[in-house]
């Protein structure tokens, strides 16, 4: 089958052929419909620090995807071929504390599809069925984007949402689903901060009341005035960047929740006193999906018609166009991108 490797420990991914992988008794095969890239496919692509750390080549690459079931384990029961379905990429152990308490998602032994074992990038995939979660009646394009559109399920539905004041930092991909998730899930007022006008306008798109260009106006000062002077009851931090860890702390009101997705790259000094302590706030780590409450709810919204993240897919490319996807990626004009496969 065709398929985008990590061949070896260098810049680059390759189109190649790959055996086509079979599934085991616990396991469904997948033929793969659509994939998503994303931020991690491009740090693999670039061969940073992490991506040096983390992979071992040779590897297929993608953890966001959506298919058609096209093969049953032995010892697979409730899913059958011709089902269209999509995955939680990351594979949990089941046995440890956090596995046991309902906190899979911070699983200590967790393996990532296209990270520590093989991905979606490729015409056809195995996963074990526990993971896999049929998509009943949602198109395989939008299911190519529940792994990230997840974390904003997450990132925001682990908060007050009804009628609170909700600040999104950041409008990548992620913090574009959070905008439309915030307003779905009844937030009064929704503010967005970027600094590039076209995340700005999908955000916009997705429903927020307000944007602010952080490349030209005072951010913080921006969400006091839209709040009286208090400031937003919920910040979701979405960019991990330094500057907007510190506005997020100061743009959330006193006893507020602050959100935080975006991953920094390196390490962030912290006025604790000041910026957590005497503001009285709540601060949440968001990594990954919680396992499976955040993915009932992700079906319920999409299923409804509460949220349609479609806006936010600006490109489509074929698979064996990877580099120019990953182009796209880096130009900073591009929304979501998804891999067409089959």
């Amino acid at each position: 089958m065709q398929a985008i490797v990590k061949e070896k420990r260098a810049p680059g991914l390759k189109v190649t052929t790959v055996p086509k992988p079979s599934p085991g008794p616990a396991d469904v095969l997948i033929a793969v419909r659509h994939a998503g890239v994303c931020g991690t496919d491009l740090h693999i692509a670039d061969w940073n620090a992490w991506a040096q750390g983390r992979l071992r080549p040779p590897l297929v690459v993608g953890h966001e995807f959506a298919g058609e079931i096209v093969a049953v384990g032995g010892g697979v029961a409730g899913l059958r071929t011709g089902q269209l379905v999509t995955a939680e990429g990351h594979i949990v152990c089941g046995h440890c504390l956090q596995c046991r308490t309902g906190n899979g998602h911070i699983c200590k032994n967790t393996r990532i599809i296209g990270v520590d074992r093989d991905g979606a990038f490729a015409e056809y995939i195995t996963m074990p069925a526990t993971n896999v979660l049929p998509l009943d009646g949602i198109p395989t394009t939008v299911g190519a984007v529940m792994d990230p559109m997840g974390n904003a399920f997450h990132t925001v539905l682990t908060a007050d949402i009804p009628g609170s004041t909700v600040f999104v930092v950041g409008c990548g991909p992620i913090g574009c689903f959070a905008v439309g998730i915030a307003r779905a899930a009844g937030a009064a007022k929704v503010i967005a901060s970027d600094v590039n006008a076209k995340r700005l306008a999908l955000a916009k798109q997705m429903g927020a009341h307000v944007t602010i260009d952080a490349t030209r106006d005072d951010v913080v000062r921006s969400v006091l005035a839209e709040t009286g002077g208090e400031g937003a009851d919920v910040v979701c931090e979405m960019s991990g960047v330094p500057s907007a860890l510190h506005q997020a702390f100061a743009a959330v009101r006193l006893g507020g929740r602050v959100q935080l997705l975006g991953i920094p790259d390196g390490q962030v000094p912290v006025d604790f006193a000041n910026e957590i302590i005497f503001k009285g706030i709540t601060v949440y780590g968001v990594i990954g999906r919680k396992m499976y409450e955040t993915w009932n709810q992700m079906r319920r919204y999409l299923s409804a018609g509460l949220v349609d993240p479609r806006p936010v897919i600006t490109h489509q490319f074929p698979l064996a166009k990877i580099d120019e996807a990953i182009a796209a990626i880096r130009s900073g004009d591009a929304g979501k991108i998804i891999l067409e496969i089959a």
